[in-house]
């Protein structure tokens, strides 16, 4: 006899790892281990703030897609090594030096800038399109484009004293997931992006973007918790909930809005304001431009989250 309930034994718990599995991918910006029926994908650029390269996207995609794949799995864990789980976009790459289609003197082609930026925030979808449920463990900080990366999954933890947001939507920048209404209603989701402030971890679960918000020493645990009982779920059951509870999401028109957010993020590169933060970050670096973003009358440059 056995005290397990014969539901929660895997149809596949006698099967051999697929073949994708057997050699651990060479990923550049994550890395991909299975332990158990846990999926656990980390960023793992830690002395960059794990900050998203053209890189991230597609391995990001692909490390989702070998977990789906993967009878033994049941749910995926993104997480962040390092003092934060995502930095945003790594503007020495995408800020202090020129790139294509983005020269003031030049014409712009906004769907040149699309087709770049829409592959991006279709590699971050992967999450919310998985057909296993994603949960995201953040510690630190997860802002701008970590957000993007953040909200797409299907369950939030997040550390107390951690810092998430989006302040490039003061300059150059608006969040191509689109998905902040849709995570937290029209007013609030608008209190965030019209100034560009951030919540701490405590807040975020307060206003309902986080599940959960444990203190830091008490992250991992209450991560893995969640984890584990989600894990105890038969997975038709899990692939059946996640489904339904995604076809309100798509109802509310997420697609639509991911579509208008991308194309709004590419024009904001491409204003008078845009063109000079991105000369300002060419002549002094893009962290004192973003020192300089985020000073007065915001005052919330690093590990801050004032409102005033």
């Amino acid at each position: 006899m056995t005290d397990e309930a014969p539901w929660r034994r895997s149809a596949d718990e006698d099967v051999a790892a697929p073949a994708q599995a057997a050699a651990a991918p060479d990923y550049r910006t994550l890395t991909y281990e299975v332990d158990g029926a846990v999926a656990r994908l980390t960023f793992d650029r830690p002395e960059h703030g794990n900050a998203i390269t053209v890189d991230t996207p597609r391995e990001l995609a692909d490390a989702v897609e070998r977990a789906d794949l993967d009878p033994r799995v049941r749910v995926i864990v993104v997480s962040g090594r390092g003092k934060g789980f995502c930095g945003g976009y790594d503007l020495s790459a995408f800020a202090e030096q020129a790139i294509p289609n983005h020269d003031p003197t030049q014409p712009w082609d906004p769907m040149v800038d699309y087709a770049m930026m829409s592959r991006f925030t279709k590699g971050y979808a992967s999450l919310l399109h998985a057909n296993k449920p994603t949960v995201a463990k953040i510690h630190g900080f997860c802002v701008a484009g970590g957000t993007d990366i953040a909200l797409h999954c299907d369950q939030i933890v997040i550390a107390a004293d951690a810092k998430i947001g989006y302040p490039p939507t003061r300059v150059w920048g608006v969040p191509s997931a689109g998905l902040w209404a849709h995570r937290l209603g029209d007013q609030r989701a608008k209190r965030l992006l019209l100034t560009g402030d951030c919540l701490s971890g405590r807040e975020a679960a307060e206003w309902g973007l986080a599940i959960e918000a444990p203190e830091p020493a008490d992250l991992d645990e209450r991560t893995e918790n969640l984890v584990q009982r989600i894990a105890a779920m038969p997975l038709n059951q899990l692939m059946m909930v996640k489904l339904a509870l995604n076809s309100a999401l798509l109802a509310q028109g997420v697609e639509t809005s991911r579509m208008v957010s991308t194309v709004f993020d590419g024009i904001s590169r491409h204003t008078r304001e845009g063109y000079s933060f991105a000369a300002r970050a060419m002549e002094a670096g893009f962290k004192q431009a973003v020192r300089e973003r985020d000073a007065a009358p915001y005052g919330d440059f690093g590990p801050s989250t004032n409102k005033g």
